[in-house]
């Protein structure tokens, strides 16, 4: 294992916290996970995919300076999502400081074809999800206080084609978002969602969907709408640094909030 790195102090923002990553064995979800281990903090580390999230989980904890471990978790289960939290507590001795909720998944299918199976399936991961996680930190942050990162889309603020169940579940989670913000502050909570526009396995899930004339009409919107650099963002270098500011004391007054970072594609007012 490598030896791990003191690093410097602004690298350490998050020293000592102990954090809740969904989604981490791909993604933003992995991104998110070296950069919080990377800040400092003792990272859970959950996924649905016990290999890739382990895999993940191992490599982010070898390199330090803070700690990750793993737990298989099907966000959209309230019992997995109640089994996972209760061997946090364990673990974590009672007290979460942060929760990035991140794990979603996507799906592609005309508005008037969606069957209940993928409506539920949609929903399940992305606003139940979101559920049984923000209320299971709740029970280990009502004593101190904490943030809650949801992930909402720009699916959410404009008509998505093909993705009406998803789009729907984003608004929700923007909606559910802006109002435990309201409910829970009064105990030390605040909780944001952030809408992304990131380059991920999920957006290449997408291109591989459309057709070739569809590709470029896509790419050419990109390059006319996205201000800085006209292509979506990295999520090590252009995601990262945000998360790790949401996560710590620095955001503390900011709640109930969209956080666009999408590089200018999409306004939130």
């Amino acid at each position: 294992m490598p030896e791990r790195e003191a690093g410097t102090a602004g690298a350490l923002a998050l020293a000592g916290m102990r954090i809740v990553v969904t989604g981490a064995a791909q993604g933003i979800g992995a991104s998110t996970l070296r950069a919080y281990v990377g800040a400092g903090a003792e990272v859970a580390a959950l996924d649905v995919n016990a290999e890739g999230g382990a895999a993940e989980a191992a490599a982010a904890d070898a390199v330090g300076p803070g700690t990750a471990w793993f737990l298989r978790c099907d966000v959209g289960s309230r019992p997995s999502v109640a089994e996972a939290f209760g061997a946090i507590a364990d673990r974590f001795d009672g007290r979460l400081d942060a929760l990035a909720n991140i794990a979603g998944i996507e799906r592609s299918v005309a508005a008037e074809d969606i069957s209940d199976a993928e409506w539920d399936a949609v929903f399940d991961v992305n606003m139940k999800g979101t559920v049984y996680t923000n209320q299971s930190a709740f029970g280990l942050m009502r004593a101190h206080g904490g943030a809650i990162i949801n992930f909402t889309s720009e699916a959410a603020l404009k008509p998505y084609p093909r993705g009406a169940h998803y789009s729907a579940a984003k608004a929700a989670v923007a909606a559910w978002t802006r109002t435990v913000a309201h409910e829970w502050g009064r105990y030390g909570i605040w909780v944001n969602s952030v809408a992304p526009a990131m380059r991920t396995p999920m957006y290449e899930a997408h291109l591989a969907r459309l057709n070739a004339a569809e590709l470029e009409a896509f790419r050419a919107r990109h390059r006319q709408q996205v201000a800085l650099g006209g292509q979506l963002g990295d999520p090590d270098t252009d995601l990262a640094p945000v998360m790790v500011f949401l996560a710590g004391p620095g955001s503390r007054f900011m709640t109930g909030q969209i956080i666009a970072v999408n590089g200018g594609l999409e306004a939130v007012r």
